[in-house]
């Protein structure tokens, strides 16, 4: 099958199937790092924005994916390459593309070939895994060589030379973010000053609250950011003029995917990176962090450490002199939400809101507990809690009074809240209705918001999202087949739903079919898959047994059945198309090994080659086994496109 026939014959059958399946949104997932690099330009980690990247991208919309799911984009640290605590505004400059810099057009040949070259041969690996501290320092001493040259030529700068456009599109830049730029360019500056890399640890309380003053402190803390904007005006136009370079290129991602027809949707990560939670430290409760309860997904619960808005924030003091005013007005906390919204729907075409839980029902802990877990095991939801002896602070918070709360369950469980007024709604929705009106606000419907609910859903969080229509997540490789009513079988999927094998926090699908052919669980899954794909009773121990004997047939009937649910949403994680066995992220873990698996330099050879031996996701086989399971009045109808499917199907393994 040549590269033509699949971009065209090959999509067209594909968006077809989509279509006669009520699958509105295909999308890929995968996190920057993971992106692949172009022969020659592999510096050990990649980028949206880079030649392979794009490449990718462009594979990704062939095979009939119609939007991307990217990760959290903000800065990470050296020593922390978790995307979940990089910054919010500021985006990561790791993802700069290098090559691109070379150019006269528009780039004003900020970086020599040679220099590039270079440091992609000092630097690349094997391309398999991250280098993440070998590429931070790489890039860090790349780019400091851009500002350089930038500066040297800037000086120099004819009218109207590329330069001297770039010059001026950096001064618009500057201006328009100034806000945030200020901000997360300072803790930078004050991190060497201090000789520390937390700010908790600075010497100076007066730099740990710079943008946090007390009351009558406000002039003497402007004087003292005064005094470092003067004193460090050079180190903060680099920091700006890296984050023009990493925002200008994102905007040309911006115009690629449009063209593609690909929609891009961020991550609007739940948690804070040490910056953002130094510059914005006076809208959080001091008292109190945001972790995960225990559950299914996280028995033992999670401490997170991140900080919790102060709900006292959500809005501003009453008016005395407008004592009738029909709405309480906004306060610094909802304006701090709607200003890191709109960036990022600026910037998307949809967001994937992660953890919705800490914006409806954050599960809270003491921070001074000296036992993080064993404290955020015993902590409480910040709004629904009225009368706990062990944190009666909570009260005042409470939206639910003492009876509306169910003592007789756990009181991370779903249903510990027992009911709620429409009243109470509203309030429990306060910082997801900011979300709400930000998304109209940029012309996005709120279908462009995807709720990551796992496998618990709060009933404060069920009535917030059944009031915008919004569904939940549906991981079926999680589901327990002994239990109809199991959230991740994909028989209660709703059409508001999103539906997916795992995610970045799950296993391979591929590593799991091994594990249960090994385990003897494998007939419970061709079992149960045969009864959703199979809707003849005769012929279905048969086609049980096929899925039995051939562990790649099995996982394409797991993928078949995403297809066959009511949700309108499929999403699919690159490891799991690509045939990788390897874990991506392996939750509370901390190592080398996590955030750093990369798709294949020779993607495109490598998927082939699993094809062949059915160890990759087949796309056309999933889609044609989907429509074959609507019975024979399906079969009638779409004949001729399951053919077409199934002749891709196999077409696909012989490439």
């Amino acid at each position: 099958m040549s590269r033509t026939t699949l971009s065209e014959d090959f999509r067209r059958h594909v968006t077809a199937a989509l279509a006669a399946l009520g699958v509105r949104n295909l999308v890929l997932s995968l996190q920057d790092p993971s992106f692949p690099s172009a022969p020659g330009e592999d510096g050990g980690r990649g980028s949206p924005y880079a030649e392979g990247g794009l490449r990718f991208l462009e594979f990704a919309r062939e095979l009939g994916f119609n939007g991307i799911q990217l990760g959290p984009q903000g800065q990470t640290s050296e020593d922390n390459a978790s995307p979940y605590d990089g910054t919010l505004f500021s985006r990561n400059v790791l993802n700069v593309a290098l090559g691109p810099l070379t150019r006269e057009e528009p780039w004003g040949a900020l970086l020599s070939p040679e220099r590039v070259r270079a440091l992609w041969a000092e630097h690349s690996g094997t391309g398999a895994r991250v280098r993440h501290r070998a590429f931070f320092r790489a890039q860090e001493q790349a780019l400091e060589e851009a500002w350089a040259t930038f500066q040297f030529k800037r000086a120099q700068a004819v009218p109207g030379s590329a330069i001297s456009r770039l010059a001026e599109r950096f001064d618009a830049f500057r201006h328009e973010h100034q806000a945030w730029l200020e901000r997360d360019a300072l803790y930078d500056v004050l991190c060497a000053e201090h000789g520390r890399g937390w700010w908790r640890q600075w010497s100076s309380e007066w730099d740990r609250r710079l943008w946090n003053p007390r009351p009558g402190e406000a002039e003497a803390f402007a004087h003292r950011r005064r005094v470092l904007q003067a004193k460090y005006a050079g180190q903060l136009e680099a920091y700006a003029f890296r984050q023009f370079l990493v925002h200008a290129q994102h905007a040309e991602l911006r115009e690629h995917t449009a063209a593609w027809g690909l929609k891009l949707y961020g991550d609007l990560q739940i948690g804070y990176s040490p910056r953002d939670a130094w510059a914005w430290q006076g809208l959080f409760l001091g008292s109190y962090l945001m972790g995960a309860p225990p559950s299914r997904t996280n028995p033992e619960g999670q401490p997170w450490n991140y900080p919790v808005l102060d709900p006292a924030l959500y809005h501003a003091p009453p008016d005395p002199a407008d004592a009738y005013a029909p709405v309480p007005r906004p306060g610094p906390v909802l304006w701090f939400m709607a200003a890191r919204v709109d960036k990022m729907l600026a910037e998307y075409d949809g967001l994937r809101i992660d953890h919705p839980h800490g914006l409806v029902c954050p599960w809270v802990y003491r921070a001074d507990e000296p036992e993080p877990l064993r404290a955020v095991q015993g902590g409480a939801r910040l709004f629904s809690s009225p009368d706990l002896p062990d944190h009666p602070e909570l009260a005042h918070w409470a939206i639910v009074p003492p009876e509306g709360v169910d003592r007789s369950v756990p009181r991370y469980a779903d249903g510990w809240v027992r009911e709620l007024s429409a009243a109470q709604v509203s309030r429990y929705s306060t910082l997801f209705d900011a979300i709400v009106a930000a998304a109209h606000a940029r012309g996005r419907d709120v279908s462009d918001l995807l709720c990551e609910v796992l496998s618990t859903m709060p009933h404060p969080l069920q009535r917030v999202t059944a009031r915008y229509g919004l569904g939940r997540f549906r991981v079926t490789q999680k589901a327990d087949l002994t239990n109809p009513r199991d959230v991740y079988r994909s028989e209660n999927a709703e059409p508001a739903d999103w539906i997916m094998l795992g995610n970045h926090d799950t296993k391979s699908i591929w590593a799991l079919a091994e594990r249960w052919h090994a385990a003897g669980e494998a007939r419970a899954q061709a079992d149960y898959l045969a009864w959703r794909l199979h809707p003849e009773e005769a012929g279905r121990a048969d086609f049980a047994r096929s899925l039995l004997e051939e562990p790649g047939l099995l996982v394409q009937a797991k993928f078949a059945d995403l297809f066959v649910s009511r949700a309108r949403n499929v999403m699919v994680f690159f490891a799991d198309l690509l045939g990788m066995t390897e874990t991506y992220n392996a939750p509370g873990t901390v190592n080398e090994e996590n955030w750093s698996l990369r798709v294949p330099r020779d993607y495109r050879g490598e998927y082939a080659r699993k094809l062949g031996k059915n160890a990759a996701l087949n796309l056309p086989l999933a889609l044609a086994m989907a429509l074959r399971a609507g019975g024979e009045a399906a079969r009638a109808q779409h004949g001729p496109l399951i053919e077409a499917l199934e002749r891709l199907a196999r077409e696909s393994r012989s490439l």
